[in-house]
């Protein structure tokens, strides 16, 4: 969403809004498929689980979906304020405002909280030698520049569902071999 919507960003508004529904109506499946990402680490561990490294990876995984959702439904309102009265959107301020908190919560707390995640999870795959020591490295790489970074980019925004693609992808083959060689199927 443009940043000044009097230049222009009306316009942009009105020949998007059915695109920004149709993400918004998204992002509570995407906070399901990331509390079922959470599921599948914590199953991982097992009994391996370090309780104070798990607490914080909890803890940041769910206040990261919450502000997600948050965000979210400040954007909803903003595109329901908009097609009830658009004028009344930007002669208030209220536009500015809630774009602006919405920048906040998500590209700044947000991001930062991705980062407490990746680093608490980094640390339990450390100790528990559960994923490679390359996956870990990355994690803590990634995870430095989600916290580090302070203005917004694109680019560092997309590093995080990027790398819990890349995690899920390693899991899902990893447990493929597991099975395969359970089952007798293995080279082994």
């Amino acid at each position: 969403v443009p940043p000044d919507i009097s230049a222009g960003g009306t316009e942009w508004m009105g020949r998007h809004m059915g695109a920004v529904k149709t993400g918004l109506t998204l992002i509570p499946f995407a906070g399901i498929a990331f509390l079922w990402f959470m599921g599948v680490i914590r199953d991982r561990l097992g009994g391996l689980e370090d309780q104070f490294f798990s607490t914080v990876f909890f803890g940041s995984g769910i206040l990261l979906i919450a502000m997600i959702f948050v965000s979210a439904a400040m954007a909803g309102g903003l595109l329901t304020a908009y097609s009830v009265n658009a004028e009344l959107l930007l002669e208030t301020g209220t536009y500015a405002v809630n774009r602006a908190a919405i920048y906040q919560i998500t590209n700044i707390y947000g991001i930062k909280m991705a980062g407490v995640f990746m680093i608490s999870l980094g640390t339990i795959w450390l100790r528990t030698q559960i994923m490679p020591r390359w996956i870990v490295m990355a994690t803590y790489g990634v995870a430095l520049i989600l916290i580090i970074v302070i203005a917004f980019n694109v680019w560092i925004t997309l590093l995080f569902p990027t790398w819990v693609f890349l995690v899920s992808v390693y899991i899902l083959f990893a447990m493929r071999d597991r099975k395969s060689v359970v089952l007798g199927k293995g080279g082994g």
